[in-house]
């Protein structure tokens, strides 16, 4: 797929490595002792980086979802049923949305090793025996999902450090107002950082977050034993009596829970990184046990002391050790915050090389660690939007309100999208899909429900952020779409031009590449050279870059070279989407093909295009405009595809859209 193709999801052949991998026979095999101690201390190293990247955001909701639960199950003095429904929701939350759907069920679908909402919709989208409409549902689906995705990646930073630091202020309101201003100095310094890049420091968050995990754990357990009857609480009755007795009160609070199992899309997003296993190890064997200790460590506290509900967190924490644990919790904000930055920043490369947003600047902060980078622009906006955010609701509480529903807008969209991958790529049977996805489905439109009705107080803002999102992303694959169609008829067919190939005035020595979309037209800073200089090199290349619908693409696959004849050549880039286009590169691996470039002494040109709006736009006026505002501020193809800045020409053009 083309980086200008207007569709992000081409029908394709389930992906055959992926079918490779689950056809593998189970089978035991016999090791030298040496090669399992190397894969154990190698899966221990995976399982403590997944730790301190992927759980940042759901291990550090202990911080505020007892919280916001009990109060909004039993307000400010909570009855013991209450504290005993609202755990029970969450215990079950746990249980089902994480554990279930997603350590076991969604990680199992996989692109090539990678999750995320727009990689679950690509591997979707290429299954057989899905009509056009249902394939046309996955993409705007895939769309809508990165949108939310962007709308939660703003709001965690700023509930999470704000959670951390209002700590300071548990035990009396003396330094209540520097809460607000010691949360925007830690996340304007963790902004600031990211261009250094995260490698060094990276190192320092799995250890951490183990820290973390196990402090969590043992005041927890300290809690709980001093009220063990909580622990009936994992009886599904307390909920189901909850929802029975009071099904309002069941309904609001649902609101609430679903802070429990923020997080879950990082679990996925992130498999690339550490892979399938470490992630559940982490899960079951730290992450979990943790997070069940201190959830009902929290409902055991309450259980003594119900009018400690708005200090749930804190309420388990001895005194000796409240500033040593605020200091932790700070940490862990920011290392929870890290990540969903760094999700941002992976996501926004993904909708870049596949179409969806306009070519941005992204850098590479490390030489060994694909995930490693920074995207400037992105991180500028993150930045202006959690300062803003902060600044607004001024509170973890207010926040609340306006957390979760982005997240419970993602999970409906990655159940729809796994049903599709387990009916027609895993050929499960077709009611076991119906009622095990349809019971997913069932508790993802419960939440989704429940947090629609906090709109008014604050859940406006991170449907607000999505919907601008959308629409920049619609408008600019409609616009490429409609500019790519005008760019086409106006262009001369490639078959005619080489007929008239050999009438052209004279040919020079050297070799130019001339970067196009399509390869059935030439591309017009071509047409713009011969019509204003007259002359052809001898050797002209007709370079393509697309964009696969898969992570990465090998090197024995990365260039095809066709013969055209009369010295023109026509190659082919392919890269995947987790990939920096490097045109240079891809060009000197052409020399098995007889293709020899040497790229000190090549001329590359590229078209420059001035967009004119036409007198009755196709688009509209104000999406014409928008469109415009966005090709204009797009990275220039030179720098995205790493072209030599001394050995570039670019022609200009103008477009009437």
């Amino acid at each position: 797929m083309n980086t200008l193709d207007p569709n992000p999801f081409p029908a394709s052949d389930a992906d055959p490595l992926a079918a490779a991998h689950d056809a593998m026979p189970l089978t035991s095999h016999v090791h030298a002792p040496h090669e399992h101690s190397k894969s154990f201390r190698h899966q221990a190293g995976l399982t403590l980086g997944a730790l301190g990247v992927v759980f940042g955001d759901i291990g550090t909701s202990p911080l505020y979802a007892m919280r916001e639960t009990a109060l909004a199950t039993g307000g400010a003095h909570p009855s013991t049923a209450a504290v005993m429904g609202g755990l029970s929701l969450i215990f079950w939350a746990l249980m089902i949305v994480v554990t279930l759907k997603y350590v076991i069920l969604i990680m199992r679908a996989d692109n090539n090793g990678e999750g995320g909402v727009l990689a679950l919709a690509t591997l979707a989208h290429r299954s057989p025996g899905i009509g056009r409409r249902i394939k046309m549902a996955i993409g705007i689906g895939a769309i809508i999902g990165l949108a939310l995705f962007y709308g939660d990646g703003m709001l965690t930073p700023a509930i999470t450090v704000l959670s951390a630091v209002e700590g300071i202020s548990a035990q009396g309101h003396a330094v209540q107002h520097l809460v607000v201003p010691l949360t925007l100095i830690i996340l304007i310094a963790v902004f600031a950082m990211q261009s250094r890049g995260t490698a060094h420091i990276g190192r320092l968050f799995g250890p951490v977050m183990l820290l973390w995990f196990i402090v969590l754990g043992a005041f927890g357990f300290v809690s709980l034993v001093k009220a063990p009857q909580i622990l009936a609480a994992a009886n599904p009755m307390y909920a189901i009596n909850l929802v029975m007795y009071e099904p309002l009160t069941a309904f609001i609070s649902l609101g609430a829970v679903v802070l429990a199992v923020t997080g879950c899309e990082a679990l996925y997003a992130d498999m690339g990184h550490f892979g399938r296993k470490p992630i559940q190890y982490a899960w079951f064997f730290v992450v979990l046990p943790s997070l069940l200790l201190t959830y009902f460590g929290q409902g055991a506290a309450l259980l003594i002391s119900p009018d400690k509900a708005d200090l749930a967190f804190y309420s388990i924490i001895p005194g000796w050790a409240h500033f040593p644990m605020v200091l932790l919790a700070t940490i862990a904000g920011v290392i929870a915050s890290q990540a969903v930055i760094s999700g941002v920043f992976s996501m926004t490369q993904q909708a870049v090389q596949l179409g969806q947003l306009p070519r941005m600047e992204i850098r590479h902060t490390s030489a060994t660690e694909y995930g490693q980078i920074y995207v400037p622009r992105m991180n500028a906006i993150l930045a202006t939007g959690v300062v803003l955010i902060v600044l607004i609701f001024k509170s973890s509480a207010s926040l609340a309100a306006a957390y979760g529903i982005a997240v419970a807008g993602v999970m409906v969209i990655d159940t729809f999208h796994a049903g599709i991958v387990a009916t027609r790529q895993w050929n499960w049977n077709i009611k076991a899909v119906i009622v095990l996805f349809g019971l997913l489905a069932t508790v993802d439109w419960l939440f989704l429900a429940s947090n629609s009705l906090k709109i008014v107080e604050g859940g406006w803002l991170p449907l607000a952020i999505a919907a601008a999102v959308f629409v920049v992303m619609e408008t600019w694959r409609k616009g490429r779409r409609h500019h790519q169609e005008i760019v086409r008829n106006e262009s001369l067919p490639l078959d005619l031009f080489m007929q008239r190939a050999e009438k052209t005035p004279m040919r020079v020595a050297g070799t130019a590449v001339f970067l196009h979309a399509r390869t059935d037209t030439v591309p017009g800073s071509l047409l713009h050279n011969l019509k204003h200089n007259r002359v052809l090199h001898e050797r002209v290349v007709l370079a393509h870059v697309i964009v696969e619908d898969k992570p990465f693409v090998g090197e024995d696959k990365r260039v095809e070279v066709i013969k055209l004849g009369k010295g023109f050549y026509s190659v082919k880039i392919h890269h995947g989407f987790f990939e920096t286009p490097d045109v240079p590169e891809a060009l000197r691996s052409a020399r098995p093909f007889g293709l020899v470039i040497d790229v000190d002494h090549t001329t590359f040109f590229v078209g420059r295009e001035t967009l004119v709006p036409a007198q009755t736009p196709l688009l509209g006026r104000w999406r014409t405009w928008l469109y415009i505002q966005l090709a204009a501020n797009a990275l220039s193809p030179a720098r995205f595809y790493c072209l030599p800045p001394n050995r570039v020409v670019e022609l200009g053009a103008q477009i009437t859209i």
